[in-house]
Formats: structure tokens, C-alpha cells, sequence
């Protein structure tokens, strides 16, 4: 089983989001239908970072670390080698 981090973001509101899952693309459809806390009715969301740990412990200090992110330091992170989207959307 692999774990994700995954950032969202909301053209809407200008905002992005960073979680958890084993389920990234469900949990965006979850984002999506409101049933986040932080992210109800501050969507569309959109998947715009994606990355795999295969140990729990890994992919939740990534996230905790994400979450003091800048906006611009998420701005970059999206655009290097790390961000996995095209790779995860290819094995599915």
C-alpha cells in the first residue's frame, strides 16, 4: 500500500490545501462534494501535487511539513520532479 500527499487548489478562492490519503482521487471528489471541514464550499478543487511514501510515518511528516508551507514555496514544490500527478494518473 502506498500514502500520499496531495495538495488541492481552488482557483475560486485562490487557496490551496494539503492532505493525506491512501485514496487521493476519491478524497478530491470528496473535497469537491463538501464533505471536508476546511475545504467545504471553497471548491472547485483541483489536484495539483501528488506524492508516494510507502511508509505511513514518511507521507505524515512530509504533510506536517507541507502544512507550514508559503504560498510560494507550495508555487515552486508544485513544478519540481517531486510532484508526482502525471506518473500516478499514468499507473491507474
Amino acid at each position: 500500500m502506498f500514502y500520499f500527499v496531495y495538495i488541492i487548489y481552488s482557483f475560486e478562492n485562490d487557496i490551496y490545501y494539503k492532505g493525506f490519503s491512501t485514496r487521493p482521487l476519491e478524497r478530491l471528489k470528496e473535497h469537491n462534494e463538501n464533505l471536508g471541514r476546511f475545504t467545504g464550499n471553497k471548491g472547485p478543487w483541483v489536484l495539483v501535487f501528488l506524492q508516494s511514501f510507502q511508509e505511513k510515518k514518511q507521507a505524515l511528516i512530509r504533510e506536517r511539513k507541507l502544512k507550514k508551507y508559503s504560498k510560494c514555496q507550495i508555487q515552486s514544490l508544485i513544478q519540481t520532479p517531486l510532484n508526482e500527478i502525471d506518473k500516478f494518473k499514468t499507473n491507474e
